[in-house]
C-alpha cells in the first residue's frame, strides 16, 4: 500500500503529536494506573516518531552521498 507523499511525510510528526498529547493528558488526568499507562504510551509514541524522522534523514543523506548504487543490493 502506498501513501501519498504529504501523508507519508507527516506520519512521524503525527506520532509525536499524539505522544505529547498523551503525556500532557497523563499529567492533567490523575487517575491511578491509567495516568502511568498513558504517560508510557505517550513516551513510546514520541520515541517512535523521532526514530522515524532520524532514520529517514539518515537514509536520504546516504542516498545523496552514494546515489543509486546505495539501493542496489544485488
Amino acid at each position: 500500500m502506498r501513501l501519498s507523499r504529504p501523508i507519508y511525510e507527516a506520519i512521524p510528526y503525527i506520532y509525536m503529536t499524539i505522544g505529547l498529547a498523551a503525556v500532557a493528558t497523563s499529567f492533567l488526568w490523575r487517575v491511578p494506573g491509567w495516568s502511568d499507562l498513558l504517560a508510557a504510551f505517550g513516551m513510546i509514541a514520541v520515541v517512535i516518531g523521532l526514530v522515524l524522522v532520524l532514520k529517514r534523514r539518515d537514509y536520504r543523506i546516504q542516498k545523496r552521498r552514494y546515489g543509486a548504487a546505495f539501493d542496489d543490493d544485488d
